[in-house]
């Protein structure tokens, strides 16, 4: 008897023979079927290591610029945006310069938008490192007709790094109506959130309003809420304002043969070496350094280890800047009010 003809088996559908467009799928999601709940590990992507400001070449484009950001990072998980709440910028994040000129690039030939990029501006804040006792906040407008008026009387000391913001109401007697209380608060944080010697939020203090006078007539909200906030500037300024700036955790990956000149940058970038590693033929640093001195980071790791060096940075506490630093941050911040 002959032998049955072989039966040549077909290979699979490819994914683009199944599905015309695939719009609402992204990297790492799994294909089963319906009403299954079966899904693969995603896999694994390495974090950004360098950022950028990020604005359009053209006026009007700010829009189109957002969402085909959004679409940039639908497709490369690696890239990462973010709005900076306190600096306002539009950041941009990759894995280098290399990375994220490719990304504009794509932008520029496939949705026509031209992009600009400069070095994001650093989240300083600001708070104090004294007290200030018996602070008067007084506000009187007389034009004819009915005036406004209000006073307060507060103290401001600080608070541990990271506790926020306190308001305490110890006013006794009625001699600012319960009424005008929140307006006092509020004209105090409006202060704190436009900053007070650099134009960054002020954090970590306490406001204890303990007295004040009101007029039944001219006294308002509006009256209190500037009186407070004409109080509390005059308080930072008797207790010895400071600037604080973010700390990273920086860990870097090396050949041994390198680490002295690693350490000797960081040094010279205000860090402080927190321990060293052996990983097998490598070292692995661990250091803290001021996000400041960090943003180049990348391609000056590059240069020193002949691209043999890898690092990963994360966010720590804020500290205390350097007072001669933090002169030059505000008289910046002032030149840039002037213009």
């Amino acid at each position: 008897m002959g032998k049955p003809p072989l039966t040549r088996l077909k290979s699979p559908p490819a994914i683009s023979e199944l599905f015309s467009k695939l719009t609402l799928a992204q990297t790492n999601d799994t294909f089963c079927e319906v009403g299954s709940s079966f899904q693969l590990p995603g896999a694994e992507f390495p974090k950004s290591v360098i950022s950028f400001a990020i604005k359009p070449a053209r006026e009007g484009d700010d829009e189109k610029l957002s969402s085909t950001l959004s679409r940039m990072m639908e497709e490369d998980p690696s890239f990462q945006i973010e709005r900076n709440g306190t600096t306002k910028q539009l950041l941009v994040s990759g894995l280098g310069e290399i990375h994220l000129t490719v990304i504009r690039n794509r932008m520029r030939d496939k949705f026509g938008i031209e992009t600009e990029v400069e070095m994001p501006k650093v989240s300083y804040q600001e708070t104090i490192r004294g007290r200030a006792s018996g602070i008067q906040g007084r506000y009187k407008r007389q034009s004819g007709g009915r005036g406004q008026f209000g006073e307060v009387w507060i103290n401001l000391s600080p608070l541990e790094r990271s506790a926020g913001f306190e308001f305490v109401n110890k006013v006794v007697g009625g001699s600012i109506p319960r009424n005008y209380i929140p307006a006092v608060e509020k004209g105090i944080r409006e202060s704190m959130a436009q900053g007070l010697i650099a134009g960054y939020p002020f954090v970590d203090a306490q406001v204890e309003l303990y007295d004040g006078k009101h007029h039944p007539v001219d006294s308002s909200d509006m009256a209190f809420q500037i009186a407070g906030s004409f109080a509390f500037r005059e308080a930072v300024n008797e207790s010895r304002p400071v600037l604080l700036e973010p700390i990273m955790n920086v860990t870097i990956s090396v050949p041994e043969q390198f680490m002295g000149d690693i350490i000797g940058d960081l040094n010279s970038k205000r860090g402080r070496i927190m321990g060293v590693e052996q990983a097998g033929k490598r070292q692995v640093i661990q250091a803290t350094v001021p996000l400041a001195e960090m943003f180049r980071y990348s391609i000056d790791l590059k240069s020193i280890t002949s691209a043999r060096g890898s690092f990963t940075m994360e966010f720590a506490r804020y500290e205390e800047m350097p007072d001669e630093l933090a002169q030059k941050v505000i008289a910046e911040a002032k030149s840039e009010a002037e213009e």
